[in-house]
């Protein structure tokens, strides 16, 4: 049964894992996996979200891939024994996040980077406002995945939100650059 996000700060999913040593693949693709999941590693092989509904996807997904592997799963549900190992195991999970929205402000500031360089050297041109768009959507997709696994609230999202925000207008900006370049007579180049 699933639990509201109130209620997940002391139920969690626990998942411990065995796979094949061999091939590889099957393991980075499990821990690819887990780590699109949100999950958060407790040790080798071991692996804890919230029991919310928004982790059942990737749950599925992760099981289906360790059995393709010839690999065993277990599902747990485990609680914190004490209110403390409650907020110590949240703390940890929030953590986490905190470093996923530490990692797409970074990206957030190379795509303000990128926009910048191309305004510098005046590269207006269709094909490069279709790539930062392209580039644009991707930090639209990758913060709805992050906002949706926060279930805790990483102090780090409010600050995302706004810069994703500041992103879509720099994009803006340039495509209006590239439209005026591009409709420039030949008399206006002069």
């Amino acid at each position: 049964m699933a639990v509201s996000n109130e209620e997940a700060t002391s139920r969690w999913i626990v998942l411990v894992i065995k796979l094949p040593a061999e091939p590889s693949r099957h393991r980075v693709a499990v821990w690819r996996e887990l780590r699109k999941a949100g999950a958060l590693s407790l040790g080798q092989g071991i692996w804890a979200v919230p029991d919310v509904p928004v982790f059942t996807d990737g749950i599925e997904r992760v099981i289906m891939l360790t059995e393709q592997a010839g690999g065993q799963t277990v599902t747990l549900n485990a609680s914190g024994r004490s209110e403390e190992d409650a907020a110590r195991f949240q703390a940890l999970f929030t953590a986490a996040r905190s470093e996923d929205w530490q990692e797409f402000l970074a990206d957030c500031g190379k795509f303000e980077q990128e926009l910048a360089k191309e305004i510098r050297t005046a590269k207006f041109t269709l094909a490069e406002l279709e790539e930062e768009e392209q580039s644009l959507e991707r930090l639209r997709r990758w913060h709805r995945d992050l906002t949706a696994r926060d279930v805790f609230g990483a102090p780090e999202a409010a600050e995302a939100g706004e810069r994703l925000k500041q992103c879509a207008g720099a994009c803006e900006d340039y495509a209006e650059r590239v439209f005026a370049a591009l409709h420039r007579t030949p008399q206006e180049e002069r």
